[in-house]
């Protein structure tokens, strides 16, 4: 006679708070990146490298672009964004 054993499944449960909390140490961990990278306020970034910075796609940007959440320049055919603007969105979504 063969013994059986069965796997018992562990279920974790996700609280509100949990997730605010991961949202907290995900702004803080992105805020030191910032502080890291030591950008000028001033200095403009593209597209290209704010979608690498926030870790989003060009829809979202675009998104931010069409509701003013995020403020831009478009200089001939390319846009620029402010690392000031940038730091605020951040700041201001705590």
């Amino acid at each position: 006679m063969k013994t059986k054993y069965y796997k018992m499944q562990t279920i974790s449960i996700l609280t509100k708070q949990d997730l605010d909390d991961f949202k907290n140490d995900l702004l803080e961990e992105i805020k030191e990146i910032f502080n890291t990278l030591k950008i000028n306020q001033d200095e403009l970034l593209k597209s290209s490298e704010v979608q690498t910075l926030l870790k989003i796609s060009s829809g979202t940007l675009q998104n931010y672009r069409l509701n003013g959440t995020l403020p831009f320049k478009k200089i001939g055919g390319t846009l620029y964004y402010k690392y000031g603007d940038i730091e605020k969105l951040l700041v201001g979504n705590k």
